[in-house]
């Protein structure tokens, strides 16, 4: 039987979130949106048969297995604990959540309620990620990282810029991806100590378009992350990350790999046709789909959602007190 799957949110990323379902074979069979403009002509493109307002009146209306949450993201923990509290698996849209306290109480109710809850942070998908993270081993011991989550002469505008509907800018936004794909290289490690710069220089708005943060990690590695809209330069696209280990030098977009004079290179192409290319997507549609037929607990999950939205909390807190912050 084909898991059926509904959309909240009818944005760019719902869009194609939809076109994985589809890809992966599963049924998309209703979508929310309390704009029925917008609405519309999402369920004539994807041909959905069932369209709702609110997430309540879907429940309500029974007959869907998971939910993947698309909205702006103070919506994220409403949505998504309304869903798991019913049954259905939920896949939501980094971040997780507007702060760590939603984010906590999120994880909690899909431990409570043995419901299925996955973090759609897409960069671990990737395959020369993927790539890089199968090699990690030859770099030795990793003492340093550095990563940016950065758009170049360009940003966002709408509820992304306001911080009532986004809870953060930047950070929150293009950071996160550099910082989740981080933890993900390094195995997940927990934060002990984060201390960031953030501010708003480009654009006149409520939330940040410039950030530095750095990272201290339990097992004692270092992480530098970049998070920016609207920057003249980046050193790399959105989630490129440098690992600088005692043994080589690891990195993704350009991806490769350099042994002392030596240079491991796999041979992906750069720059790559797409940054954010529809596999990268499907892989991890592919990937939540499987964990609802098989009942594993998805990585990334809540848990991994709510460390992520600790460190963009202390970040947020040690801009405003100048202080490193302890977690």
């Amino acid at each position: 039987m084909s898991i059926r799957i509904a959309i909240s949110g009818t944005g760019y990323i719902a869009k194609i979130h939809a076109i994985a379902v589809q890809n992966c074979g599963a049924e998309l069979t209703a979508v929310v949106n309390h704009r029925t403009e917008s609405m519309e002509p999402f369920a004539q493109q994807f041909r959905i048969p069932r369209k709702y307002t609110t997430v309540e009146e879907l429940i309500h209306a029974g007959g869907v297995d998971a939910l993947v949450i698309c909205t702006p993201n103070y919506l994220h923990a409403s949505q998504t604990t309304a869903a798991l509290r019913a049954g259905i698996h939920v896949m939501v849209e980094k971040p997780m959540a507007m702060n760590a306290l939603e984010a906590a109480r999120m994880e909690k109710i899909s431990q409570d309620s043995g419901t299925l809850l996955m973090l759609a942070h897409c960069w671990r998908f990737d395959k020369e990620v993927l790539w890089l993270k199968s090699q990690i081993k030859q770099l030795g011991k990793i003492i340093r990282t550095k990563s940016y989550g950065v758009h170049v002469n360009w940003g966002p505008s709408g509820w992304f810029t306001q911080k009532k509907f986004a809870g953060g800018g930047a950070l929150a936004d293009m950071g996160i991806h550099a910082l989740d794909t981080t933890r993900f290289l390094l195995d997940d490690p927990l934060p002990v100590r984060v201390y960031a710069r953030i501010g708003t220089y480009y654009r006149d708005f409520d939330v940040d378009d410039t950030g530095v943060v750095i990272v201290s990690w339990e097992d004692g590695n270092i992480s530098y992350i970049e998070s920016g809209w609207w920057q003249p330069h980046a050193d790399g696209p959105e989630a490129a990350t440098q690992l600088y280990g005692t043994k080589g030098f690891g990195q993704i977009f350009p991806t490769r790999m350099k042994m002392g004079e030596k240079l491991v290179d796999p041979g992906f192409p750069h720059p790559r046709s797409e940054h954010c290319p529809q596999s990268m997507y499907d892989d991890q549609m592919a990937y939540f789909l499987d964990c609802i037929q098989s009942g594993k607990k998805p990585n990334p999950g809540g848990q991994e959602g709510l460390i992520n939205m600790r460190v963009i909390d202390a970040a947020y807190k040690s801009a405003q007190t100048g202080r490193v912050v302890a977690l």
